[in-house]
Order: structure tokens, then sequence, then C-alpha cells
């Protein structure tokens, strides 16, 4: 009894499976915004995402301070804050995208 050319059938069926899906996935993640976004692009629904670290509650941003980064558009409540988030964004910007 051979059972070695079945199993080599299913190993090679299932790389196949693994291969193909991984190419898809990678495919699709190119196309997608690490940041959760709405339909113009603003991050966190507009609201300030520095004011939560330096006045502990949520602040709707001001258009006028606004910043581009990581293929979204962030609002801040005035000038300081916006500055803060420029010189390091990663530490203001919500963890996991914001989702």
């Amino acid at each position: 009894m051979t059972t070695g050319a079945p199993m080599k059938k299913t190993l090679l069926y299932m790389a196949a499976v693994i291969s193909t899906w991984t190419l898809i996935l990678y495919a699709c993640a190119g196309t997608l915004s690490p940041i959760n976004v709405d339909a113009d692009g603003v991050a966190l629904k507009g609201y300030d995402p520095v004011a939560y670290f330096t006045l502990g509650r949520a602040v709707k941003g001001q258009k006028e301070y606004l910043f581009d980064w990581n293929n979204a558009r962030w609002l801040f409540s005035n000038r300081e804050h916006l500055a803060l988030f420029q010189e390091d964004p990663a530490r203001y910007a919500p963890q996991y995208g914001g989702y």
C-alpha cells in the first residue's frame, strides 16, 4: 500500500492554495489605508488626536489645522497640537489604525 503519491498531491494542492491566498491578500493590503478614515480621508472622524493626551478628552479638530500623514488627513484644534503631531505622529496616532 503506497500512500506517498496521494499525500504528495494533497501537500502540493495545499501549497498552491496558500500561495494564491497570500498573493491575493498582499495585493489587497496595498490598496487599503493603514488608518481608518471617512469618505473624505479624515482620520478619527475629525477629532484632534493630540487632545486625548494633552487635555484628556475628545476635541473636534479645525480644517485650518490640517496635516496629511500615513494616507490620512488629521485635524487639530490648535497650532500647538498640530506641531506636536508633526514632530512625532506615531506617538499621537491611534493604535491599530483607529479601528
